[in-house]
């Protein structure tokens, strides 16, 4: 493996400021060939990384009703918990830890998630936002909500992420 597989986060200037290194994550998760099929974005919107997806064809699991399929919303959910947790790996290392929290953020991985659905998945595009419940030095809890675009949760989740 090349040094820029393992850093697949890209080449993050960690000297920048929150929102410089917010959209340097976005780029690095935007660039995945996975969220590009799916139509999937992460961005920085009031300071706060977001996830963003139009509603497709392709992303409807129940066709009777044109919902959003139950695993597009569980991807989101996941995808914006991961980012926001690194995001706030870096906010909170010193110049001197990040080094080794840049290992951190390329080991973090999803342990476990648990997903409420709240509504059907109906709407013209749909946002998730992430908050950090807990970021110990091994892993962290967040809790996450996807909203649709009239500002009606969707689903609700909650997970834990190792590093």
């Amino acid at each position: 493996m090349t040094v820029a597989e393992k850093s697949w986060t890209g080449n993050i200037d960690l000297g920048s400021n929150k929102d410089v290194l917010f959209n340097q994550l976005c780029d690095a998760f935007n660039a995945s060939p996975f969220y590009q099929y799916c139509g999937m974005q992460m961005r920085v919107m009031d300071g706060q990384i977001e996830a963003y997806v139009e509603m497709q064809k392709d992303l409807i699991g129940n066709v009777a009703f044109q919902i959003l399929h139950g695993g597009v919303a569980a991807t989101i959910l996941d995808s914006i918990g991961g980012i926001t947790a690194m995001g706030e790996l870096y906010k909170k290392a010193s110049s001197e830890d990040m080094e080794e929290t840049s290992k951190k953020v390329s080991r973090l991985a999803t342990v476990d998630m648990r997903v409420d659905y709240l509504a059907p998945g109906r709407g013209k595009y749909f946002t998730a936002r992430a908050e950090t419940l807990r970021l110990g030095r091994k892993g962290c809890t967040m809790r996450m909500t996807l909203i649709n675009d009239e500002a009606k949760p969707i689903a609700t989740a909650i997970a834990s992420y190792a590093y």
